[in-house]
């Protein structure tokens, strides 16, 4: 199954219609949204317990936009998902990129960022990932081989740190652990990147955009590397995640988020907290 960015935007532009139409659940009812608070700067917690970030921003706007109540939670990554497609919860924003494999037990919006993954390491480490400043669309078989075969070269007997159930862990598991790397997981974010600095750790994998956000805090320590990777098992951008057969707070959403795009808003949110667009045209 192809996932394509196209296939949420006439889902969006065949719902535009829907914001200005009556509430999308019944009056009164407030929605209850997850997301984890440890996966800068997508979201973050406050030392007081608030939520803030990217997403919290963003959901924020959407919910004007399109006319529901809700509240936000935090809550571990790991059945996150789950959560939402055993209707525990009414969604989920956490950087949750859309795949087929997702598709088959939710539903997402609209995206709302695209973008690649790629590694980290630590300055003095001495390791330097080859394919630094490209992008591989893993769709070209060939370019994926040669780059996935120069990497895993270089990290051979080395090991990886990745958050479990990502699309990051999948594309090692996949790609390098066959190879003799080393994969090992983690809960949360924040655990690898401490492992990294540690020195128990060699390389760290996530998106560029979570990764940028770490480095920006140990400029002088770590450092990217490697080529970035999108496309295939990668999916195709991060959207809001819904129980399966929401069509309607689904379309409601993404209605919300064309808007955004339309009027620069989402934009704007993205150079606010990456400091670069991230954001698909809708």
């Amino acid at each position: 199954m192809t996932i394509t960015r196209s296939t949420f935007l006439r889902a969006g532009i065949a719902a535009a219609a829907l914001l200005s139409a009556g509430p999308v659940l019944a009056e009164g009812k407030k929605l209850v949204f997850v997301t984890e608070g440890a996966f800068p700067p997508f979201n973050m917690t406050k030392p007081d317990g608030t939520l803030y970030g990217f997403e919290p921003d963003l959901l924020a706007e959407v919910a004007k936009r399109a006319g529901f109540d809700y509240e936000l939670k935090a809550q571990a990554w790991d059945g996150m998902i789950q959560g939402v497609a055993d209707g525990k919860f009414d969604g989920a924003v956490d950087a949750v990129t859309i795949t087929a494999k997702r598709l088959e037990v939710v539903d997402f919006s609209a995206p709302y960022t695209t973008g690649g993954s790629t590694f980290a390491v630590a300055k003095d480490s001495g390791l330097t990932l080859p394919g630094t400043g490209t992008a591989v669309d893993l769709g070209d078989a060939a370019a994926t081989e040669a780059s996935v075969s120069a990497i895993a070269e270089a990290l051979k007997g080395k090991t990886v740190g990745v958050q479990v159930s990502t699309i990051q862990s999948d594309f090692l598991n996949t790609y390098l652990a066959p190879r003799g790397v080393t994969i090992r997981t983690y809960p949360n974010g924040p655990d690898v990147y401490q492992d990294l600095m540690n020195g128990r750790l060699d390389a760290a994998m996530s998106s560029i955009t979570n990764i940028s956000a770490f480095l920006k805090k140990n400029k002088d320590t770590a450092e990217a590397t490697g080529a970035s990777f999108k496309g295939g098992i990668m999916g195709a951008g991060v959207g809001i995640v819904v129980q399966k057969g929401n069509k309607e707070l689904a379309d409601k959403m993404s209605a919300a988020l064309k808007s955004m795009s339309d009027d620069g808003t989402l934009e704007a949110l993205s150079m606010k907290w990456f400091e670069m667009n991230v954001t698909p045209k809708l």
